[in-house]
């Protein structure tokens, strides 16, 4: 759904042309995608949840990066599934203008931030080290 299509009400504008809050709703996943089907996708949400919640309970066995971002990923999960059980839609209320980029909410920048922070974590090889080992500090003459 582009953004400039988008039907809604700007409430606020702090920055004219670049940023606005506009309130919409949206019945669908990211960007507008699956109109009508958010509710149907509930069961993603819930797996992606636990998912997140099971690998940041692992904390003693990996970073606390990964830790945070996995509970980011299940917060925005969580926040945006209440909102389609709740409502039937979720409620969107950011909107760069200078880019026309779609309307969005805070759960959607928790999960994009934690998803693609740890993707590139897993593919550069950042992610999942565990702690690291005590340097022993030498022994005193």
């Amino acid at each position: 759904m582009a953004a400039e299509g988008v039907e809604g009400r700007v409430f606020l504008t702090p920055w004219p042309g670049v940023f606005e809050l506009k309130l919409i709703y949206n019945e669908g996943v990211a960007f507008g995608m699956f109109q009508g089907a958010g509710t149907f996708l509930t069961p993603i949400a819930i797996v992606i949840a636990g998912a997140a919640s099971v690998s940041a309970v692992r904390s003693a066995k990996v970073s606390r990066l990964h830790t945070v971002l996995c509970s980011l990923l299940a917060a925005g999960a969580i926040g945006n599934m209440i909102d389609r059980l709740w409502l039937g839609r979720v409620t969107d209320m950011f909107f760069v203008r200078a880019i026309n980029f779609p309307v969005f909410n805070v759960a959607d920048v928790c999960i994009t931030a934690a998803a693609v922070t740890l993707v590139a974590g897993a593919i550069f090889g950042h992610h999942d080290r565990g702690p690291r080992p005590e340097t022993p500090t030498p022994a005193e003459p």
